[in-house]
């Protein structure tokens, strides 16, 4: 079955909005559309639930019931128990605050695995563990391709590693790591794991109690939400960990590393991504229960659809010699955030294609370490061309023949 795109569109109000129209959105790896059933959730908690939730008055009572909604169906979605899921301020926020319990809970001389594939956000926190002599070793990528080969990660495992750190998908290499056979290693060797999905989670819900990660971290507003960080931390690892919120939270898992208070608007809204994907499984004809497998359902519906448009773009780039293509060539390989690194600047660049209707991005996108790794000049940075599933296919030959000019 193929996607319906008309049906799709119609959830954003975005493409029916008069001063976005004609403009193509390439940019969605640094946040997407909002969809209106998130929209509509956030206006009804505003303007009618607008108190301190999870008092006797109905308002309260209703504010919290949606607080609770969120993370009850994204927990569902995601296949992790309710408690399991926390909801923060940024998932770099997040990121810190896990750093932090690690700090405390690690002893110097034990050991993290880090890559330089990673955003700085799952990067950054955990190396500043060296400030207590914690041992950080970096699991590197090849430096032609952008690759993270899971062969080179078994030469850094030993007893003394309690934490692997790496991306479901990087910002700008693209490429999908294997995270089930990653983290099976990983556990094999004793250690935890924590994974980046900012740069996944924008195309299909990932199913992380059959992943298999410690941590799952991802950004609400990348996937069709409002501004909140997302954070999966399994009991048995949550509660190992020293507590980072008041004291008298202790107990309860899903406060225990979200020190500051919720976003209680924006937690609830979150409940509008569930709305999202239900719409989207049930319009397609999709499985009537199971919230692991309605979502899996759509997310196959996704990865069709966003394949589909991705193969012709990397096929108009990965040829000329007038740029470099950061990652796999194949679309089934890959995430559709395609970077690409010029022989100019690239931030004028994008500003180029938007005089084509084209809206785009240049820069380091807080990938520094990966891009130097691979020789590129981060200061120069790349063109980041990112879409999801409800980009149309004529907004993808409009950034084509829009690239083929402006290159």
């Amino acid at each position: 079955m193929d996607l319906d795109i008309d049906f799709v569109r119609a959830q954003f109000p975005a493409f029916s909005e008069p001063a976005l129209q004609g403009q193509a959105f390439f940019e969605n790896a640094g946040g997407s559309y909002t969809c209106r059933p998130v929209i509509d959730r956030l206006t009804r908690y505003y303007t009618q639930r607008k108190v301190q939730p999870y008092a006797p008055y109905e308002a309260s009572r209703l504010a919290g019931e949606e607080m609770d909604e969120a993370r009850a169906r994204m927990a569902a979605i995601l296949g992790v128990e309710t408690e399991e899921l926390s909801f923060g301020p940024s998932t770099t926020q997040n990121t810190y605050v896990l750093a932090q319990a690690f700090r405390q809970w690690m002893s110097p001389g034990e050991a993290i695995v880090v890559t330089n594939q990673d955003h700085e956000a799952n990067s950054g926190p955990w190396r500043r563990l060296a400030e207590e002599g914690i041992e950080v070793r970096e699991w590197k990528i090849d430096p032609a391709t952008g690759h993270l080969n899971p062969g080179d990660l078994e030469a850094l495992l030993d007893e003394s590693v309690r934490l692997v750190c790496f991306p479901h998908c990087s910002n700008v290499v693209g490429e999908i790591n294997p995270v089930t056979e990653i983290t099976a290693m990983a556990h094999a060797a004793g250690a935890f794991v924590c994974v980046d999905g900012v740069s996944f989670a924008p195309h299909g819900f990932p199913d992380v109690g059959a992943l298999g990660p410690d941590i799952y971290l991802f950004s609400a507003y990348k996937t069709f939400g409002p501004h909140q960080g997302v954070m999966v931390i399994r009991r048995a690892l949550g509660e190992l960990l020293p507590n980072q919120a008041h004291y008298f939270n202790a107990d309860t898992l899903y406060k225990r590393f979200t020190p500051a208070g919720p976003d209680h608007a924006q937690v609830a809204a979150s409940a509008g991504m569930a709305d999202y994907y239900d719409a989207l499984c049930d319009h397609h004809g999709g499985p009537s229960a199971g919230a692991v497998a309605r979502a899996g359902f759509v997310n196959g519906l996704i990865r069709q659809h966003e394949a589909a448009l991705l193969q012709p773009l990397l096929d108009a780039v990965k040829d000329r010699n007038d740029l470099r293509l950061i990652g796999p060539s194949e679309a089934a390989r890959r995430a559709p955030t395609v970077a690409l690194a010029l022989n100019r600047p690239a931030e004028p660049v994008a500003a180029e294609l938007a005089s084509h209707g084209v809206m785009a991005g240049g820069g380091d996108f807080y990938a520094v370490r990966p891009l130097q790794a691979m020789g590129v000049d981060a200061g120069q940075g790349v063109l980041r061309l990112s879409f999801t599933h409800y980009t149309h296919p004529d907004e993808v030959t409009q950034l084509i023949e829009a690239l083929e000019r402006v290159l």
